[in-house]
């Protein structure tokens, strides 16, 4: 009898084995990621990672603070408060170019998802981008993704950032409202955002990077979009924990590819629909194709990026980078061998 619970329990300690030093292998399983609009389709992996428990699964503890915008999360991971960035792939380029090397090590995104579009009723003759010309723009925050879509698109139409005003009007109801209230005459935004001001006909899209090959037309390449990145030093010292991180973003980016619309809407908080569960479902169905199917990032997608800002800053354009330093796919290849099918 002693011996029968003695091998019960040594069985029971061997099954809980693997987790416990799986935990104890890692280096910072407490960590804090920073996002910059948390609702949105284009942090869906980030999101669903969280809610289905891939996270806990690879033995960490995640706190996701949420942000008015990707400019203002990397500040929280400059400034100390934050250990990870869930952001727009660019802003490794634009960091180095500022001497801090961050590196990104999982996709969600293969393309930006940003959709710049005219307000209706304050620019009802709207034709050409040179229209938007002394114009209020409404961008998630200042110098987030957004606001370096609206630049671009602005310098391919001979535009400099300072012919319009560029205002932050976040990613959730209040972007929603300046539009309708028309104290915006154009916003650059994403899903759900984009789908519920174009379903009201508050909208009247200019460029679309949901769509794979417009977003290679605009940006004349791959250009990655959302992933998680984070300071080089933080990456050297934590490669468990980043691994770890890596393998709760690639089953979500996987799980995404085979979910439908049901169940995205099960997964997803309440408050992510904007009251409306119908425009949610529409917009995951116009995003899915722009979402990673596997977190990897293209070979060309940093080059992609770096003429994209160059084109719009010319301290970046003088800048001698080391593009290969941006990104890795090591973590990615791993996770991929140990999740082949999420």
């Amino acid at each position: 009898m002693q011996r029968r619970h003695l091998l019960q329990a040594t069985s029971a300690a061997l099954l809980a084995a693997p987790a416990f030093l799986r935990a104890q292998a890692l280096e910072k399983p407490k960590l804090t990621v920073a996002v910059g609009g948390k609702n949105l389709l284009y942090y869906l992996p980030l999101t669903i990672a969280e809610q289905r428990g891939y996270f806990k699964d690879e033995g960490l503890d995640v706190t996701i603070v949420d942000f008015a915008g990707g400019a203002r999360a990397l500040q929280a991971v400059v400034g100390g408060s934050a250990d990870v960035v869930s952001g727009a792939f660019e802003h490794t380029v634009n960091m180095q170019a500022k001497g801090q090397r961050m590196r990104a090590f999982v996709l969600q995104g293969r393309a930006p998802q940003i959709v710049l579009g005219v307000n209706p009723k304050t620019m009802p003759n709207f034709k050409t981008v040179a229209d938007l010309k002394g114009k209020k723009i409404g961008v998630t925050a200042p110098g987030s993704s957004t606001n370096v879509m609206v630049n671009f698109i602005l310098a391919k139409a001979g535009l400099k950032p300072s012919d319009v005003s560029i205002i932050g009007v976040g990613a959730a109801q209040g972007a929603v409202a300046a539009m309708r209230a028309g104290q915006i005459d154009a916003i650059s935004n994403l899903d759900p955002v984009i789908t519920l001001l174009q379903r009201s006909g508050d909208l009247k899209i200019v460029s679309d990077t949901r769509i794979l090959a417009e977003s290679e037309k605009v940006f004349g390449g791959p250009m990655p979009a959302a992933c998680l990145y984070a300071p080089q030093a933080f990456i050297d010292k934590n490669p468990a924990t980043t691994q770890a991180l890596a393998n709760a973003i690639v089953r979500a980016d996987k799980w995404i590819q085979a979910a439908g619309p049901g169940d995205i809407i099960k997964s997803v908080p309440e408050g992510y629909l904007l009251g409306d569960r119908a425009v949610y479902i529409d917009a995951f169905l116009a995003a899915r194709g722009a979402l990673s199917p596997d977190g990897s990032f293209p070979e060309k997608g940093a080059d992609t990026a770096f003429r994209a800002l160059a084109s719009i800053d010319a301290e970046i354009a003088k800048a001698k980078l080391d593009l290969a330093a941006v990104w890795t796919n090591d973590f990615v290849k791993k996770a991929n061998a140990k999740y082949p099918k999420g």
